[in-house]
Order: C-alpha cells, then sequence, then structure tokens
C-alpha cells in the first residue's frame, strides 16, 4: 500500500471518529490548536500525521485512531519552570455531570445538559447510557448532551468494561430502584485510593425497599415496594451517598427527610436540576434535605451544570505553585472561600471581584486573581471537612500549596485509607516529604524543585498536583500514564498552556 493510501485510510479513521463524538472540523481543530483547514486535509489524506498528532487526536477524541503493537500510554512532558499569566474560564463540574446523567435515568422525557466538561469519567457513563438503549449524543458543537431514554433500560446489555472504570455507575441505583423490581450492577471503580465501602449507599436505599447481595462481580439488587420512612438518616455525609437517597426519593410522592445529607457542590447541582423535572427540594445547601417526589416524570427538560470548584483549585494551585500572577473566570466562590481564606493566612494575596450567577441560576460565582506572594506554613494543620469546610478533593492542592511555604506544615487526610502515602512522590521532584501514617503526612518548604520522571498514581488529583508541581521544576519532567487526569480533566495541558505552562502530550509506542 503506498503512503498516499496510508494517509486516506488514517484521515478516514480520524473523520469516523471526530463524528462518532460529535465533533465538527472546526472544534476538533480548536481542542488540537490548528486550523480547520488542517483537519481537513488530514481527512481527506492530503497532509502526513505524526504520530504524536495521532496521539493528541486520539487524546481528544477519547479513541484510539490506531495502535502499534500494543497501545502505549499516554504521557506529559513538561518543560519548566514556567511562568504563568492572563487569565481561564473554569470549566463545568465533573461531578455535577456524572451525577446529572444518572439522574437523566428519573426521566421518560429528552434531557438536554449544556456545556458539559468533555471529560473521560463522563465518556464512561455515556458508553454505559448508551449500551443500555439510552440515546446520548453532543450536539452544538459538542459542547452539549441530549440524552433521550428508551421505553425500556435494555440492563442485561450493559457496557460491562467502562462500567469497571467508573465509581460512578454505583449512583445508578438510585434512579433504578423505583423503575425495576430486579437488576445488576457492576463493581464501581474509578480511583485507587483504597477500601471505599458501598455500605452507605445500601443503608440510605433499603428504606425504599431495596436489597442489594453483591457477588464475585456484581452488585445483584432486588426490590421490594413499601412505604418510606419520612426520615432518613445517612450514616455518612458523602456526596455520592446523598445523590442516590436524593434520586430514589425524586419518583416518591409522600414527602422524605434526609438528615446527615451532603451540602457539597454536586448536591447542590443535582437538587436544582431535581426541581427543574418538577421534584420539591427544600433545604438546598444544608444537611437536611427534604423532598417531595412525582410518580413519574416525563419533561423535556435543560440545564446548566454549574463551574467546578475542584478544578478552579487545581488553577489556583498552578498559580501559587509558580509565583505567578493569574484569574479564574466564572470560580463558583462558594465553594472555595473556606480554602482561600486558609491560604491568605498563609499569606496568599489575591483579588475577588462582584459575585455574579451561575446559569443555573443558583450557585455565585465570582472572577478571581491570584498574585504572587510569599507564603509561610499553615499554624493549623490542614485537613478537609464536609462542606463548608475544605473540600476532601481540594486537600491535596493545599498539601502541594504548602510545599512552597516557607516553614513546616502537617496534613491530615482523614478520609481516604492511602492518599496521603501519594505525597511520598513529590519527594522526586525534591520536596521534603515525612509521611507519618497513611494519613498523616509533614510537608516542609519552600522547595527547591528538580525535575522527574514519574508514573501517575492510579488517583486523579494526587496525579494533578504532580503535575502542577512539575510546572515550577526546572528541566524536562515526564509523568507517565495520565488516564486518571483526563478522567476527570478536560484538555487540561492545553489549558495550562495557555496561561505559560510547557506541556507536551506524547505516547508510548
Amino acid at each position: 500500500m503506498s503512503s498516499v493510501d496510508y494517509k486516506k485510510k488514517i484521515g478516514k479513521l480520524i473523520q469516523e471518529s471526530r463524528s462518532h463524538k460529535g465533533f465538527t472540523q472546526a472544534q476538533l481543530a480548536e481542542a488540537l490548536g490548528t486550523s480547520q483547514s488542517a483537519i481537513n486535509r488530514i481527512e481527506k489524506g492530503g497532509q502526513n500525521v505524526s504520530l504524536e498528532m495521532i496521539a493528541r487526536i486520539s487524546d481528544v477524541l477519547s479513541h484510539d485512531i490506531m495502535t502499534l503493537n500494543l497501545p502505549g500510554k499516554l504521557n506529559f512532558r513538561v518543560n519548566g519552570p514556567s511562568k504563568l499569566s492572563g487569565s481561564i474560564t473554569i470549566n463545568t463540574s465533573k461531578n455535577s455531570a456524572v451525577a446529572l446523567l444518572c439522574a437523566s435515568l428519573l426521566n421518560t422525557g429528552k434531557t438536554t445538559l449544556r456545556h458539559v466538561a468533555r471529560i473521560e469519567e463522563v465518556f464512561r457513563i455515556i458508553e454505559v447510557l448508551q449500551s443500555i438503549g439510552v440515546k446520548v449524543r453532543w450536539i452544538n458543537d459538542g459542547s452539549d448532551l441530549e440524552i433521550d431514554p428508551p421505553k425500556k433500560l435494555l440492563l442485561d446489555q450493559m457496557d460491562i468494561n467502562a462500567a469497571k472504570r467508573t465509581r460512578t455507575v454505583i449512583m445508578f441505583l438510585g434512579p433504578l430502584l423505583n423503575q425495576y423490581n430486579k437488576f445488576s450492577l457492576p463493581f464501581a471503580g474509578g480511583c485507587n485510593l483504597g477500601t471505599r465501602t458501598v455500605e452507605p449507599h445500601l443503608a440510605g436505599l433499603r428504606p425504599f425497599g431495596m436489597d442489594v447481595v453483591a457477588t464475585t462481580d456484581s452488585y445483584q439488587a432486588t426490590v421490594k415496594k413499601k412505604a418510606v420512612s419520612k426520615t432518613i438518616i445517612l450514616t455518612e455525609r458523602g456526596d455520592t451517598v446523598t445523590e442516590n437517597v436524593l434520586m430514589a426519593a425524586a419518583l416518591q410522592t409522600d414527602t422524605i427527610t434526609i438528615r446527615n445529607a451532603s451540602a457539597n457542590y454536586a448536591i447542590q447541582d443535582l437538587c436544582v436540576f431535581l426541581k427543574k423535572l418538577g421534584v420539591k427540594v427544600d433545604g438546598i445547601g444544608t444537611t437536611t434535605l427534604t423532598i417531595t417526589g412525582v410518580s413519574q416524570i416525563n419533561k423535556d427538560v435543560e440545564y446548566y451544570p454549574s463551574e467546578d470548584p475542584i478544578e478552579a483549585m487545581s488553577f489556583i494551585t498552578a498559580g501559587v505553585v509558580t509565583n505567578s500572577k493569574i484569574t479564574l473566570k466564572r470560580a463558583p466562590i462558594e465553594f472555595l472561600e473556606i480554602e482561600l481564606a486558609t491560604l491568605a493566612e498563609m499569606g496568599l494575596e489575591y483579588e475577588v471581584s462582584d459575585e455574579y450567577e451561575a446559569k443555573n441560576g443558583y450557585t455565585r460565582l465570582a472572577d478571581v486573581t491570584i498574585l504572587p506572594s510569599k507564603l509561610k506554613a499553615s499554624k493549623d494543620k490542614l485537613h478537609a471537612l464536609p462542606f463548608p469546610g475544605i473540600n476532601m478533593d481540594n486537600l491535596p492542592f493545599m498539601g502541594l500549596i504548602a510545599t512552597v511555604a516557607k516553614g513546616r506544615t502537617l496534613l491530615h487526610d482523614w478520609s481516604y485509607e492511602n492518599r496521603a502515602i501519594y505525597f511520598t512522590e513529590l519527594s522526586k521532584l525534591n520536596a521534603s516529604i515525612e509521611l507519618l501514617d497513611p494519613h498523616r503526612v509533614y510537608l516542609v518548604g519552600p522547595t527547591k524543585w528538580k525535575a522527574a520522571d514519574i508514573v501517575s498514581p492510579p488517583a486523579l488529583r494526587p496525579s494533578v498536583v504532580i503535575l502542577l508541581a512539575m510546572l515550577a521544576a526546572p528541566g524536562t519532567s515526564t509523568l507517565r500514564d495520565v488516564y486518571s487526569i483526563n478522567r476527570g480533566y478536560e484538555d487540561f495541558a492545553n489549558r495550562l498552556n495557555s496561561l505559560g505552562a510547557h506541556i507536551e502530550t506524547v505516547r508510548e509506542v
């Protein structure tokens, strides 16, 4: 086969993958930082395509265009140190998006979610939904998701591989229990952060008549309808637990009170969405939620998920660790106030604009400008708490910031069995880390960073922490196997590059 034939074949594969994901040529070009005419030439087989470009296209489209022997892992090559500048607009929330995708199963009408982050976690849930008969497609140049469920879900045809790569599948329990008497779900996957029991989910759903038996690779659920107690007390104030019980209550006509509920950002987004579906929800933003559901929902509805406070905290950290001035536009300030106040006590200087309303009509937004600052160690230990405390997902970023602050900081990550251990990876970049136990670590700064070659931990936030530290390290660093980052961030490397970082995406072959 001639080189021209190869180029045409590759171009056709790229065109098919782009169409499958709902991308236009213009959108793919924008994501790759090239021109639409270049994409047009590539797809027609009229332009040479490097392996790096094929890897980048595969990454953007979440689909391997081609493989050489075994598919290679995706790596980031970071050239530092970086001095960042400019502004970045915060994307909509990953955790809200996956909760709302699960909640769309409550609605037999068409659900349209606006400005959804194109991330691996969302792609996996879409694959699961499509495998059980839900029509899901990207519209409006791939920025919005349209979800149209069938009359009956094909649960026995669920894509097990996709389901096992995300912990979100556990949130199918709540929407399905009122619609099916018997079904099974694969064991939940996601980040490797130690044992994370699903018992709080099962305890919260038992009042609805659900019983779950764990087999070797799945949860077998049976539901015997019964009158639901007026009050459900959650044994764990977890986000996904609260979301599961909320979705179960949405199709109950009785008024149900949930106590010890999480009040975090994704729960608030879900509550506002449920109200659009006709469900009455009181107590949004508190630990006591009162829900009066409806027997069925058949509405064509559109909803704008709010912006992601964890992504916002990631960019805040990027600015701090590189001692740069950057502005975050559309930051959900309500879910960053405690973090910023804590960092202010450590010496961080920043500016916050007047507040304005998110497109969901509820969440408070503001523009936040991070200024170069000299930080000192926190007087108190850094630890997370349920909202409105420091967010569990933001604690790793607070720890990285502590490594550039003068002095010794104690960080206590009590919520996960082994996440604190991942801080020891920063020692490869010359950070001073003293691990006391799987939950507590001393961080000593300021760090004189050096370049390193590191394999990403099998967890989202620790992997991002290492990437951000590499921005400050002189020389060339490599972060290998970055799937976990792409699971939770859309085009993160290129977005950092837009602020002045130098990150190349490289696929091993």
